[in-house]
């Protein structure tokens, strides 16, 4: 009888695991034709791509909530749509395509490469607007990616990639750039991950799953779990404090990590904190009816339980059996302590928020503390304040990477109110178990390789006569600037200024002059930035318009000035061009 039962899993597992193996592989065939594509064709693909998402975001955001029974579906239209435009906005102007930097006092030149191929885990809290997010970020950055969503919202993630891959396709993206696991199994996605064709892992989800990702041998950006501590300081603005707690534990039911799960209060403001709270439909619980919540909400291993994730808090306070009023928006739970003996004070990941009183601001920086170290080191925490000596204290002191100053931490952490870059995946650093505190974007998929230009001479140690009188073993050298960079394909034509003199001379022929518009004495355009020359120019490269960018001054340019298009957008940009035929 068991093994009746256990075939069809079997089954299961196996098909998923060979389904990982042929993505794996397809994606890697991918991988050399994607890198090869230009910026220009890079970012075709991905403005295709967030065109596409954005056009769906309604119908995507419905079928999640669905789906899984998370959350609400205008919160998540407006995740959809952050993802598809603030994320992109962010990441468009971004070079990921060869020279991507280069530094002149150094003289290094930086050039972008691709990590490879994306392993991409995606959650069942935030599965549409991850897969988004994950997407954009992996073909910018020029990398195939596979996708394995969560089993319980496979439909909403698999139509929303769907969506993008075949935008991308007509926009030009390789076969098997993008990919995903119909068959989703624990045994498939610990296949893909530990794949040799697949290079890099971005997982977001609990934390088995992120421990299986630091395990499979490869580079991998987990994320740590949340547990949000808020705290209003006696100088807040207590009416925006409270909207903001509020906001930010309501929005989608609290299913993002970043979402508050602790207020913790001074004593001088508590009361009428409570009272602000109160006036915008939060509950206090008594005694009895926490310790009735934390029967229903809180698992022997203190995790949330998943029936009640992502759920209103009038569902939540009826599966309790406690009697909140009509229109509740949030349950609070005053506690006096943090960890196993108060289960309350895990990250809850629905609209419960714990409650804490404190002294002053340095007892509630300690209880922010003891909140971080129970199952959200390094991740988020916000500060309503005025007082900019106790929120730099905070920054100082805290083991969270995002701090999130008098605005919700859900809306702030993610960048979608804060200038931090915009994105789903958070990393939470060392004190997460994570290799990276940043919000991870298209940079942390690419590698970058570096042409270094000698600055100093090499000596032979045993050459004492080339030593200075300090000992040093060589001094730095002047050394001419980093070659110019190439303002596109390298022609094997005519230079530009012998086609110019050849039209010249061709105009002459037909009875033609160049009219010299400006006087001699012309030397300031209407922003009295001198101008470089008395004549125009006749070839001006990227280089020439960044060179008068530092020197303040303008370049002039006629009706026969070749402006390389790199050089045309810069210029136009930083009004760096004052033509012949302006009038003055």
């Amino acid at each position: 009888m068991a093994v009746q039962e256990t075939a069809p899993q079997t089954d299961k597992d196996l098909a998923s695991i060979a389904e990982a193996r042929a993505l794996a592989r397809a994606a890697r065939q991918a991988q050399a034709p994607l890198a090869e594509l230009g910026q220009d064709q890079i970012d075709r693909i991905v403005t295709a791509m967030a065109e596409a998402a954005t056009a769906h975001a309604e119908a995507l955001a419905q079928l999640a909530v669905e789906e899984t029974g998370y959350g609400v579906v205008a919160d998540k239209v407006q995740k959809n749509l952050f993802s598809s435009r603030q994320v992109y906005d962010f990441i468009r102007p971004m070079k990921t395509v060869g020279v991507v930097n280069r530094i002149e006092d150094r003289k290094l030149i930086e050039i972008a490469e691709p990590f490879g191929v994306v392993a991409a885990v995606v959650p069942s809290t935030n599965p549409t607007s991850t897969a988004i997010y994950k997407v954009l970020i992996a073909l910018k950055a020029r990398c195939p990616i596979i996708i394995s969503p969560h089993p319980s919202a496979a439909r909403c993630i698999i139509r929303t990639v769907d969506v993008m891959a075949e935008a991308a396709q007509n926009s030009g993206a390789p076969a098997g750039s993008i990919g995903w696991m119909k068959t989703v199994t624990l045994e498939g996605t610990q296949e893909l991950m530990k794949h040799r064709d697949v290079a890099v892992i971005l997982a977001t989800g609990g934390m088995g799953l992120v421990r299986a990702a630091y395990s499979a041998g490869k580079p991998a950006y987990g994320v740590g779990p949340g547990n949000a501590p808020c705290y209003i300081e006696e100088s807040a603005d207590l009416d925006k404090a409270a909207s903001d707690i509020i906001l930010g534990k309501t929005f989608d039911y609290g299913v993002l990590c970043s979402s508050p799960n602790s207020v913790v209060a001074d004593q001088s403001v508590a009361d009428e904190s409570r009272r602000r709270f109160e006036a915008r439909g939060a509950y206090f619980l008594n005694q009895a009816e926490m310790e009735a919540l934390a029967k229903v909400l809180v698992s022997p291993q203190r995790l949330p339980n998943p029936a009640l994730v992502g759920k209103s808090a009038s569902f939540i306070a009826g599966k309790a059996g406690i009697s909140a009023p009509s229109g509740t928006t949030v349950l609070i739970a005053p506690l006096s302590g943090v960890g196993r003996d108060y289960p309350l004070s895990i990250e809850k990941l629905c609209p419960v928020l714990s409650w804490y009183v404190v002294r002053d601001w340095r007892e509630g920086c300690e209880r922010c503390i003891q909140i971080l170290r129970y199952g959200g080191m390094g991740h988020t925490m916000s500060i309503h304040s005025k007082n900019d000596d106790v929120i730099l204290q905070f920054g100082l002191k805290k083991p969270a990477f995002r701090i999130c100053v008098n605005t919700p931490t859900t809306h702030g952490s993610i960048g979608l109110t804060t200038g931090l870059d915009p994105a789903m995946t958070l990393g939470c650093g060392g004190w997460g178990g994570n290799i990276t505190s940043d919000n991870i974007s298209p940079r942390h998929l690419l590698n970058i390789k570096r042409l270094a230009y000698e600055v100093r001479p090499a000596v032979p140690s045993s050459t004492k006569a080339n030593r200075d009188e300090h000992g040093q073993r060589g001094q730095a050298v002047t050394a001419p600037g980093l070659p110019k960079a190439p303002a596109g394909p390298v022609a094997s034509g005519i230079s530009a200024q012998t086609l110019s003199a050849r039209v010249d001379a061709f105009l002459s022929s037909r009875g033609f002059r160049p009219t010299d518009v400006l006087g001699s004495d012309v030397r300031t355009d209407a922003q009295s930035r001198p101008v470089a020359a008395d004549k125009p120019q006749d070839f001006i490269c990227e280089d020439d318009v960044r060179d008068a960018l530092k020197s303040g001054k303008r370049l002039l340019v006629g009706e026969r000035t070749i402006v390389t298009p790199s050089a045309r957008e810069l210029g136009d940009t930083n009004k760096v061009f004052i033509h012949a035929d302006w009038p003055r």
